[in-house]
């Protein structure tokens, strides 16, 4: 799967280990490379000046060899709506253990489906992650939607020396709730106010006491290409914990649906009691495993592409991870703890 070839080209590049990836997406209806892999597997070869065999559209089987990671202005563009953010998972551990600063160009889908929206990248992601102790800076030049994409993010960021681990095992009580619902292109803003009164509605039956500010956006016609909707809705704790859900809309969906499913997913993610939601999750085991140290993040029930990314950083790193269950707290919660004995990734150009 793409997730796999993600976590593995990056973890390839950083330690300097020549990669065979087979039987990619194999199972798939559209099997082997799509535009959007072929495009992380492309940056990551640009960061790095290695070699990429079987880099083209359809392909089941690639050989990386990766070179020194140089910083740099460097273009990803998937040509469609591939995720920008999926391309930002893949390079950003890169760039940070470059010999200089980096500034990426990512175009392609801001908002789609089956990856995290740009807006959930910069208002959960990014607070999070910047926890390693490291900062970047994510502008949103251009919004685009399936099909045709054509949306631009530019991120920049400076390497650092090595990662901090960190602790995320305190949940504290939720303090506040926001979001933004968004239209773009021909969608009438009435679409993002029904979005935000579903989601405001659903979330008000469980947590009562609370405000919940969701902003209706229409997107600046300068600053969007194509037309798209969606919403996401934050949760902020005491400790402060961010934890979302999110949802797009697509002709035929019913706009209350949309804002109804987005608030569905976060109370979900609120039950089960953990520091982080379900779409944080593994995201965060790359940089666990780069990182000098222990880290802990306190979790709701173990994804599947978290146990996968924990088997490829274990399998390519000198990472241990362990997952427990929490017993002793509330029977009733689904409460894990992931624990890493990062690798303790060293810059060698610093």
């Amino acid at each position: 799967g793409g997730q796999i070839l993600r976590v593995s080209t990056a973890l390839s590049c950083l330690l300097g280990l020549p990669l065979r990836v087979r039987r990619i997406r194999a199972g798939r209806s559209q099997p082997g490379l799509r535009p959007q892999h072929l495009s992380g597997l492309e940056i990551i070869r640009d960061l790095c000046e290695g070699k990429l065999e079987g880099g083209e559209i359809g392909s089941t089987e690639i050989t990386f060899t990766p070179g020194k990671i140089k910083g740099g202005t460097h273009v990803a563009d998937t040509k469609t709506a591939g995720s920008v953010c999926l391309l930002m998972q893949v390079a950003m551990p890169c760039v940070l253990f470059a010999a200089s600063p980096s500034e990426l160009h990512l175009k392609g889908g801001t908002n789609a489906e089956m990856a995290p929206q740009i807006d959930y990248a910069v208002m959960v992601f990014k607070p999070i992650v910047e926890k390693f102790n490291f900062t970047f800076n994510c502008d949103i030049k251009k919004r685009g939607y399936y099909p045709q994409g054509g949306g631009e993010v530019v991120v920049q960021m400076s390497p650092v020396k090595e990662l901090s681990p960190i602790n995320l095992t305190e949940r504290g009580t939720v303090t506040k709730i926001y979001g933004r619902a968004f239209v773009a292109g021909a969608l009438p803003i009435k679409l993002a106010k029904d979005m935000a009164a579903a989601a405001v509605r659903c979330i008000r039956k469980e947590i009562r006491d609370l405000y919940v500010n969701i902003q209706p956006v229409r997107e600046p016609d300068d600053q969007a290409f194509g037309t798209g909707s969606g919403i996401i809705v934050v949760a902020e704790t005491s400790t402060g914990c961010l934890l979302a859900g999110s949802s797009l809309g697509k002709r035929g969906k019913n706009s209350d649906k949309v804002g109804i499913e987005a608030a569905e997913i976060l109370l979900r993610n609120l039950k089960h009691g953990g520091t982080v939601d379900d779409s944080l999750q593994d995201q965060l085991i790359i940089f666990m495993a780069l990182a000098k140290g222990v880290s802990r993040v306190k979790s709701g029930p173990i994804t599947l592409h978290t146990q996968t990314a924990i088997h490829f950083a274990e399998q390519l790193t000198k990472a241990k991870f362990t997952v427990t269950k929490l017993e002793e707290e509330d029977p009733s919660k689904d409460t894990y703890i992931i624990e890493c004995q990062g690798m303790g990734m060293i810059n060698p150009n610093l």
